[in-house]
């Protein structure tokens, strides 16, 4: 009897392990040199909400990243990594927008505690990540995966980053474009709340 209540066991926690594993999505990411698939949605800026399309960025260069969740300790490095290095951004005439299905009230609150000086995009059904290839990335958790793409002046894609370190992504960005004082950011970015 004991014998069987241990393979019982060992069953159950191979098949919990398997359920429970974290799986890559399976779209196909947007590609270097296809047009970025257009989008509508909210933005939020600081604690303001307005409308947005890809079409309203014409003639700049956008970085648009997805991540899986607001204040959350990779999602919260490497968007401090983009507030901490976002005069260079700006100074090489860069636009940087963050993406995923968190709510616009947690938009606003990840903004306000990390200072944050850059637009979040609403996604909340999760058209823009799918577009892209990012949606349900970690399928368990309902979640986007971490991807990163760098649109051009017309719309195409330039570059795309299937594999993100957090802390050091904004700063490989930066030296890829060979953008202007594109000088290193401390490679663990400390998120610095804001007080209440």
């Amino acid at each position: 009897m004991k014998m069987l209540t241990l393979a019982l066991i060992a069953i159950a926690v191979t098949v919990g392990a398997i359920a429970l594993k974290p799986r890559i999505a399976r779209a196909d990411l947007v590609k270097v040199g296809q047009f970025a698939p257009p989008f509508s949605t909210q933005m939020v800026a600081g604690d303001q909400q307005t409308p947005v399309s890809l079409a309203d960025f014409h003639g700049r260069k956008v970085i648009l990243y997805f991540y899986p969740k607001d204040d959350t300790p990779g999602c919260t490095k490497e968007a401090c990594a983009f507030r901490d290095g976002y005069a260079r951004f700006q100074n090489a005439g860069l636009v940087v927008l963050g993406c995923s299905i968190d709510s616009a009230d947690s938009h606003k609150e990840f903004i306000k505690k990390y200072s944050l000086p850059f637009s979040l995009l609403l996604d909340p059904d999760r058209k823009i990540a799918s577009a892209y290839g990012a949606a349900n990335g970690i399928p368990i958790l309902g979640l986007d995966r971490r991807v990163t793409y760098v649109i051009d002046e017309n719309g195409k894609v330039l570059k795309v980053y299937p594999n993100v370190d957090p802390s050091t992504h904004a700063i490989e960005i930066l030296n890829d474009l060979d953008a202007a004082d594109a000088t290193p950011v401390p490679p663990e970015p400390t998120p610095t709340p804001v007080a209440d």
